[in-house]
């Protein structure tokens, strides 16, 4: 069932959505958001979050993951870890991403989030396109990870879930400093793929890192971590 459409245009800030939905009879809500979509290395991460109804003041301030800062974020995710009614995460590694192109991974690994909450929710928010398949209805938000508490609450879990699967690839692979740019594509991350060649965590769907394979074909997939590695 999806709320009248007046609800949806009244409801505004970062709980009242969520409140709305829940007064109609439409919870749990769920949000759900990803990390690492845009990254040419490293793994896509989706996060599903069930907040508790009235949690606001716990939680004041939470917004966009990318909006805060690391330190805030660490936070966060803790006090989300401890007062969420349910989350699950899912980590979905490059090969994958490659496999079925960025787009795609990122729905079914939104589909896998949702699935892996331990109750059905009632209702799905998701950050700014629509997505089929929850079996439960849902609503694309835009800038959902600003104005959905609980589809902030899931951008910081998948954000610092991948930042700190990040921090330790760079442990494995320093060559490429994955800790300071977290496989997004800046000038020290794209020096870096042209003077090693790409590694098996690289995503070799993305243009940037089959020319740089082109350019150092012998270190290509020799950097100390095998294709089953497990993200």
């Amino acid at each position: 069932m999806r709320p009248a459409r007046a609800v949806v245009r009244r409801s505004a800030g970062s709980w009242t959505l969520q409140s709305t939905l829940h007064r109609h009879g439409l919870g749990p809500v769920a949000g759900v958001d990803e990390a690492g979509r845009g990254a040419c290395a490293g793994p896509l991460v989706v996060a599903a979050c069930v907040l508790r109804p009235g949690d606001a003041r716990a939680l004041d301030g939470l917004t966009d993951s990318k909006l805060l800062t690391a330190t805030a974020r660490e936070e966060y995710y803790a006090l989300i870890r401890r007062r969420a009614l349910d989350h699950a995460i899912v980590v979905i590694p490059p090969e994958e991403v490659d496999r079925r192109g960025v787009h795609v991974a990122n729905i079914e690994g939104m589909r896998r989030a949702v699935a892996g909450l331990a109750s059905p929710p009632g209702y799905v928010l998701t950050d700014g396109f629509a997505v089929r398949g929850f079996g439960t209805p849902a609503l694309a938000v835009p800038k959902g990870d600003q104005v959905a508490a609980c589809v902030a609450a899931a951008s910081v879990l998948a954000k610092v879930t991948r930042d700190r699967i990040m921090v330790e690839l760079d442990g494995e692979h320093p060559r490429y400093r994955f800790a300071e740019h977290k496989g997004y594509c800046t000038p020290v991350h794209d020096a870096a793929l042209a003077e090693h060649g790409p590694s098996a965590v690289h995503r070799w769907s993305f243009v940037n890192v089959r020319a740089a394979a082109g350019r150092a074909p012998a270190l290509v997939h020799n950097d100390g971590v095998s294709e089953e590695t497990e993200l």
